[in-house]
């Protein structure tokens, strides 16, 4: 903690306010965890780190004037849950949409929302059946590799918008395969939370001419 009373995680300045937050949401997964399997059970002694560092991190990779960030396959809410925790604790006005088909984790992105405070619009339904979210920032976490994402990307994207993609450690293999089919341009971001792993900022996405 700094002479401020603030402190850091994944490289951002938080209130104990917010930290407390994110406490209180890492205490609701655990609760739910048991009947909806939103983390695996191996990785709850470490959820913090794992999964709340994890996707902290890509809050300050979105440009500053994003208004609409849109998370796709939010699952147990990493990382649409914490960003919308670290926006309410910055006084952001930012609005968050979370689309998750499974209707119990849509449930609880809903009660999890409501019981921390933070306005968030859940839709639950299939990526694909939705109309266009016209997001600046989209983002998804585990959700499925590289190619398949992009196609998600080009619906849901507006054309000067940043899609932020944490990946494993066989990222490169990702890009590889992905620029088979499409364009864009990516910045590689280290993970802060898994060694080799990292986080891809992907801009000006479209389908390869030779597709």
């Amino acid at each position: 903690m700094n002479a401020s009373g603030e402190l850091r995680i994944a490289g951002l300045d938080v209130s104990r306010e917010t930290f407390e937050a994110l406490e209180a949401f890492a205490a609701l997964v655990r609760r739910w965890n048991p009947a909806v399997n939103l983390v695996s059970a191996t990785s709850l002694s470490h959820l913090f780190d794992r999964h709340i560092v994890d996707s902290a991190q890509l809050y300050k990779l979105a440009p500053t004037a994003t208004q609409n960030w849109v998370d796709l396959g939010s699952g147990g809410g990493f990382p649409g849950l914490v960003i919308a925790i670290l926006a309410k604790g910055q006084n952001s006005d930012l609005r968050i949409t979370l689309v998750e088909s499974d209707a119990r984790k849509a449930t609880f992105l809903r009660q999890a929302a409501q019981s921390l405070g933070l306005q968030v619009c859940v839709l639950n339904d299939r990526i694909e059946s939705i109309p266009q979210l016209g997001a600046d920032v989209l983002s998804a976490r585990a959700l499925a590799p590289l190619v398949g994402l992009l196609p998600f990307a080009e619906r849901h994207l507006r054309s000067d918008g940043s899609a932020i993609f944490p990946k494993g450690a066989r990222f490169a293999e990702e890009l590889t395969e992905a620029r088979k089919s499409w364009d864009f341009e990516v910045d590689t971001h280290s993970s802060l939370s898994e060694p080799g792993s990292a986080v891809l900022v992907i801009r000006k996405i479209r389908r390869a001419k030779n597709d």
